[in-house]
């Protein structure tokens, strides 16, 4: 039984990831598609609009069979990185044939063309970046141009768009760990990344559905059916996050921690007394990111920074995890197919998958010793999930009842039956 992976955020999953869907499973020849989705903190150092219980049950709805949550700190990482992790969840579970991403022109040979200059040229773009960066400019501006100016016997304009330039990380960490996925990509359709209106047809981007929600507009077109009765049923239960409170728990962290905000993975550079120095006098949240903002760093960079800030992610701790890898799956969602797939290749995963943490010390332990390092860091990866859990019931519309910690008794979604 074939699989393709796909890395995802589907936040919330809309028309414009029912094709990329669709086109995976055609262009890989796959029976089964499997998501490593972001959990409850995003790429761009956001929250997440609604769960990712919900956003995992959305995703199997619309004929995803299988969804696994991307953990912290590669789900709240840049590219690179983001990359690597989702790279190696596929990796870890086992029988995946392919990676499907889309990209601005959906042909594979000129992005494995940039990946590969990308990495002859890895070094110098390293050590030239610095000395742009201490002129002013961001890491990914300094980055960019360089690549250009070392490129340009190579004719061509290296990849900007947010979709590219992820998929040149994929292509890349695929090299990197040597991996056995054929990659794929699908030409992206409708609108773009950042853009906040409707593209072609009913393809608008999720930010851009997600502007539609705060100013309650209809996004009925924008979604598959079934994902939009779901949504709309999570909303009415209160499941979606209140920015008032993410930036009101942010503020209590910042004015709290000042002594220990150091020690937070991304703030470097002296970032904290200017942290410090506008959480004191910030009305909102766009306040606080727009005050913090300085020329060398980009505004996703911030946001990331404040998501580490509020879950007290420390710079060693995040170092030790994005050098390791994860070092288990938890399994959100599954089709009947899903199923199926998981137990016939069993074999092939090196990876402990889990479908809730009611048993994963026990599990940890088999698989990798109580005194190993893999267990240590894996402790520290679970540690980190149920915080990220725990402060994201915080931020939700609805009163909270029961525990905050979910990741412990919130039982695996199953489908109804086989998907696609």
């Amino acid at each position: 039984m074939q699989a393709v992976g796909l890395i995802t955020e589907y936040n919330p999953f809309h028309n414009g990831h029912l094709h990329h869907l669709h086109e995976s499973l055609q262009l890989s020849g796959a029976a089964v598609a499997v998501a490593v989705m972001s959990g409850h903190f995003l790429q761009r150092g956001e929250p997440a609009l609604v769960d990712k219980w919900l956003r995992a049950e959305m995703a199997l709805a619309a004929g995803v069979d299988l969804v696994i949550d991307l953990p912290l700190p590669w789900a709240c990482s840049s590219a690179p990185d983001f990359a690597r992790g989702g790279v190696q969840a596929l990796e870890g579970l086992g029988g995946i044939g392919a990676l499907c991403f889309g990209s601005e022109a959906g042909e594979i040979e000129p992005l494995q063309r940039w990946a590969a200059l990308v990495d002859g040229y890895d070094e110098q773009l390293t050590d030239g970046a610095a000395s742009l960066l201490r002129a002013g400019k961001t890491f990914p501006r300094a980055r960019a141009e360089l690549l250009a100016e070392l490129t340009a016997e190579q004719g061509g304009v290296p990849p900007e768009s947010p979709n590219d330039i992820l998929g040149l990380a994929y292509l890349r960490a695929l090299a990197a760990l040597d991996s056995s996925m054929r990659p794929l990509t699908t030409r992206r359709i409708g609108a773009g990344y950042h853009e906040t209106g409707v593209g072609d047809g009913q393809i608008a981007s999720a930010t851009g559905i997600r502007a539609r929600l705060r100013k309650g507009d209809e996004i009925a077109e924008l979604l598959p059916e079934p994902v939009l009765a779901l949504l709309r049923e999570g909303l009415y239960g209160g499941r979606q996050i209140v920015e008032e409170r993410y930036f009101l728990l942010l503020l209590a962290e910042l004015l709290r921690n000042r002594t220990e905000l150091e020690r937070v993975w991304l703030v470097e550079n002296g970032i904290h007394n200017r942290l410090i120095e506008v959480a004191d006098r910030a009305a909102t949240l766009e306040d606080l990111v727009a005050g913090i903002k300085a020329r060398q760093l980009t505004r996703t960079r911030i946001q990331r920074m404040l998501v580490a800030i509020l879950l007290g992610l420390e710079r060693d701790t995040a170092t030790a995890l994005l050098a390791s890898g994860p070092r288990y799956l938890h399994l959100l969602a599954a089709s009947a197919k899903g199923e199926r797939f998981l137990a016939a290749t069993r074999k092939e995963r090196s990876l402990p998958l889990v479908q809730d943490f009611s048993r994963i010390y026990a599990r940890l332990k088999r698989h990798y010793g109580m005194e190993s390092k893999e267990y240590r860091l894996a402790l520290q990866q679970l540690e980190l999930e149920q915080r990220a859990t725990r402060i994201y019931s915080l931020l939700t519309q609805a009163p909270h009842t029961g525990s905050r910690n979910r990741d412990f008794y919130r039982p695996l979604i199953r489908g109804k039956g086989d998907n696609h």
